[in-house]
This record gives C-alpha cells, sequence and structure tokens, in this order.
C-alpha cells in the first residue's frame, strides 16, 4: 500500500511541475506568455546543464520577463551544481511573478538543501496566510508542507510546536500521508520521554511502512523504559530491515531522524558487552 502511495505522491509532483500548457495562456488572452511557454518548451531532449538548455530559457524570459516557469526550471540546475546563489536569484523570480507555484517549492529547498530553517518556515508559512487551497506536499513528494515546517520547528529547537503541528495535520481530513510522518511524530516524543506516545506513533508507522530507523528508535524506547529484551528485539529488526534496504533514503540529503549501520551495531555491541 505504502508503494502505491508513493507512486501517487510522485505523480503529484510531476503533475505540479510540469512544462504548464501553453494554450491555457491564449485562453486568458496572454499571448506573450503563450509565446514565452512555446519557446520553453524546446528545452525538450536537451541538457539540463547544456548551454542550449539554458539559453532557451533565456530566449523565453525575453520574450515575457515574468513568465515564471522559465525561472524555475533554469534554477534547478544550478542548484543540482551547487551554485545556490544563483539559484537563490532565478527562484526568487519565480517567485515574484507566480508565488503559488513556487513559494512552498522554495520553501522545501531552503529546508532540505541549507538547513535555513526560518526561511523555509516563513516560506511555507506565508504560503498559507495567501492561498485558501492545501498547499501540497514537498517537491520529492515525502512529505506534505506542513509536516516539513514541524520539522523546521524541531530543528530549531522548538518541539512542541513540531508535534501540534504533524499531529493537526495527521488529523486534517485531506492529509495525504507521507512516507515518514510517524516517525518523526515518534521520534519528537521519544526526545520528550513521552514514551507511551513514541510507541503508539511508532506502531502506527510500522501499519503504513516499516522502516529500520522505525524499529531503532523503537528500540531506544524500550531501553529507556529499562525493558532489555523489547530493546534487543526492535534492534535486531531494525538491523534487518537496514540490511534488506528497508531504510530512509534520499538521493540528494540525508532526511532528518535518518540513521546509519554503525548506529545499529554500537547499540548490539552495548548489549553484547553487557551481558
Amino acid at each position: 500500500m505504502k508503494l502505491v502511495y508513493f507512486l501517487l505522491f510522485t505523480l503529484y509532483c510531476l503533475i505540479s511541475y510540469a512544462q504548464p500548457n501553453c494554450d491555457a495562456f491564449t485562453y486568458y488572452g496572454d499571448t506573450l506568455k503563450y509565446k514565452a511557454c512555446k519557446k520553453a518548451e524546446e528545452i525538450k531532449g536537451h541538457y539540463q546543464f547544456s548551454k542550449r538548455y539554458q539559453e532557451i530559457l533565456d530566449e523565453s524570459i525575453a520574450i515575457d520577463s515574468t513568465f515564471a516557469y522559465a525561472y524555475r526550471e533554469k534554477s534547478t540546475a544550478y542548484l543540482k551544481s551547487g551554485d545556490f546563489i544563483t539559484w537563490k536569484q532565478l527562484i526568487d523570480k519565480a517567485v515574484e511573478h507566480n508565488f503559488k507555484e513556487n513559494l512552498g517549492y522554495r520553501g522545501w529547498c531552503r529546508y532540505q538543501f541549507f538547513k535555513d530553517y526560518k526561511g523555509a518556515i516563513e516560506d511555507i508559512e506565508e504560503l498559507e496566510n495567501k492561498v485558501k487551497f492545501d498547499i501540497g506536499t514537498s517537491a520529492n513528494g515525502d512529505y506534505h508542507l506542513n509536516i516539513a515546517k514541524a520539522l523546521c520547528y524541531k530543528a530549531i529547537g522548538q518541539k512542541e510546536k513540531a508535534i501540534e503541528i504533524i499531529n493537526k495535520q495527521l488529523n486534517s481530513e485531506d492529509h495525504f500521508l507521507g512516507l515518514y510522518d510517524y516517525l518523526h511524530l515518534g521520534v519528537l516524543y521519544f526526545e520528550q520521554n513521552e514514551f507511551e506516545k513514541a510507541i503508539e506513533a511508532f506502531n502506527k508507522q510500522t501499519e503504513d511502512n516499516e522502516l529500520a530507523e522505525n524499529q531503532f528508535y523503537l528500540a531506544l524506547t524500550y531501553k529507556a523504559l529499562k525493558m532489555p529484551a523489547d530493546y534487543k528485539t526492535h534492534l535486531n529488526e531494525a538491523k534487518t530491515l537496514y540490511l534488506d534496504e528497508r531504510k530512509m533514503f534520499d538521493p540528494y540529503t540525508n532526511p532528518m531522524d535518518k540513521i546509519y549501520f554503525e548506529d545499529i551495531e554500537a547499540e548490539l555491541k552495548e548489549i553484547a558487552n553487557k551481558n
């Protein structure tokens, strides 16, 4: 079931950030944007880092300097290549000309790539205040943007606020469950020494998308509760899941609350030394 959720999330993101329908601009009588859009379509088949790819988008912007899609597409190559200054200049232009489609994206990138937690919070909350529709998911589809906002609050030390935001989002009628929502909630409760609530959250994560991280933090919770048998059992389950590649993953960055095999081995070694 979780694989289906993941594919739907991915499809959502592809639809959300795809090339605009150029004909829609003619419907609204915006012939300039129609021409800019048609020019931008020519990037198809060109490598994102190629000179021609960027030139086509420059030509699109020359036709209509307010065509946000072209700025955003240009910015992506700079983000991936590590030229964050140029990326910021370009994505700011995209936000200026179309905040509805780009403000949340900029906020997510500030969280994921730059650890600019306060900046990410500002972007996501500004989007919430400006629109009346659901603000959507992160660019990779792993999170609703409100969950990402909660992780930002956690990162700046406001864990109670993070818990409040996650619970509110999880309880909303139209929430589309992300890959790691209950895992993060469980870790937050664990870090606040609310162990029973942590266990409840980890069990919900197990039902939806079992992960090595989930079992690892569940093990640490039982360790804190001085329940050594359960502690060891869940550590071994974490090890099995990790070796089976059932763990948190992102191709660009390490997600919050991610663990490594060495973390599991260190806990198992501690058990062995005590025995």
